[in-house]
């Protein structure tokens, strides 16, 4: 349970109905702001994740490995944006700007959780690319749908130990400082700052597992585009070597945007030091990278394009079949 305890050695009350969100600095005007912002990012990501899911479940040629994970990616993406934001709009039109102690638990254990999934996730897909181009022969053998719906598993099972660790450490600290998280969702750096323990074992925790996390995606992603990089080289068709640079560039504009935001967060001495700069940050990875994510890896795919016109048109002769 969080407590918060005065010198005099009396409890909070107002601490046990659970925390407040500080969010953004600013007057009225500026938390108009903020919501509208928010909340355009937040259309965009739900419209552009959900079209991705609805176009790969519908279209049976889009019925392959790098879709069934791109599907996945943007269940995360919806998911996790979903966590945060809708709370967030509220605390920038709200005065009270509460958020219950269970609220903040569960909320930090979804979004860790998910931030997480997305990280395995991305190496996945980077191994699925691999295959693809580097092993032709046997890449049906080895991504076949049991062993893409093993990977995929895997990358929740991941976020979920994950998730279970950093949230039993950060919520059984009593919270004596203060019950105002200068933040706009709950988050380890923020609430290690209200803590009246030791929090170096959270802090060390984190830093490894965080750290532990991107070395070793990173390495899977370096690996594989490495390897793809000198197989296509060695590609004599020049459309082919275009086609698959572009593919493969959008992949990793992806995970430098992803690895790169949740490096400066989380695994690295530094994060703990300006929460202002974290928000910051993180409106990037929680809005602006799930809005991002169906533009850069499947709205300027071709085999999108043709699946959304199929779309189109199978919707178009059904209305005038109704008429």
């Amino acid at each position: 349970m969080a407590t918060a305890v005065h010198r005099n050695g009396s409890l909070s009350t107002v601490s046990l109905q659970g925390f407040v969100l500080v969010g953004f600095g600013g007057g009225a005007e500026t938390q108009a702001l903020l919501f509208a912002v928010f909340l355009v990012l937040y259309v965009v990501t739900v419209l552009g994740n959900l079209t991705m899911i609805v176009v790969i479940t519908l279209d049976a040629r889009l019925h392959s490995p790098m879709y069934f994970f791109l599907k996945n990616l943007s269940f995360v993406d919806l998911c996790y944006s979903s966590v945060i934001a809708p709370k967030a709009m509220t605390i920038f039109l709200s005065s009270s700007k509460i958020i219950s102690f269970a609220g903040c638990a569960t909320q930090f254990f979804f979004f860790s959780l998910l931030v997480t999934t997305e990280g395995f996730l991305l190496a996945v897909m980077a191994y699925d690319r691999f295959m693809a181009i580097c092993s032709p022969l046997r890449y049906p053998v080895t991504m076949c749908p049991m062993a893409c719906a093993r990977l995929v598993l895997g990358t929740y099972c991941g976020g979920c130990l994950n998730s279970i660790v950093q949230t039993s450490l950060t919520f059984q600290l009593p919270f004596c400082s203060s019950n105002r998280i200068n933040h706009f969702y709950c988050d380890v750096p923020p609430l290690l700052r209200l803590a009246c323990a030791d929090t170096t074992l959270n802090e060390l925790v984190m830093f490894g597992i965080c750290g532990l996390i991107i070395v070793s995606t990173t390495l899977v992603v370096l690996v594989s585009y490495g390897y793809i990089t000198v197989t296509i080289l060695r590609m004599h068709s020049g459309s082919g070597r275009h086609k698959l640079f572009s593919t493969c560039g959008s992949h990793m504009t992806a995970v430098s945007l992803f690895y790169g935001t949740v490096f400066v967060m989380y695994a690295q001495p530094g994060a703990l030091t300006s929460m202002e700069q974290g928000k910051v940050v993180s409106v990037f990875y929680t809005l602006v990278i799930p809005m991002l994510n169906p533009v850069i890896y499947s709205l300027r795919n071709k085999d999108v394009k043709d699946a959304l016109r199929r779309l189109g048109q199978r919707h178009s002769l059904v209305k005038e079949d109704v008429q």
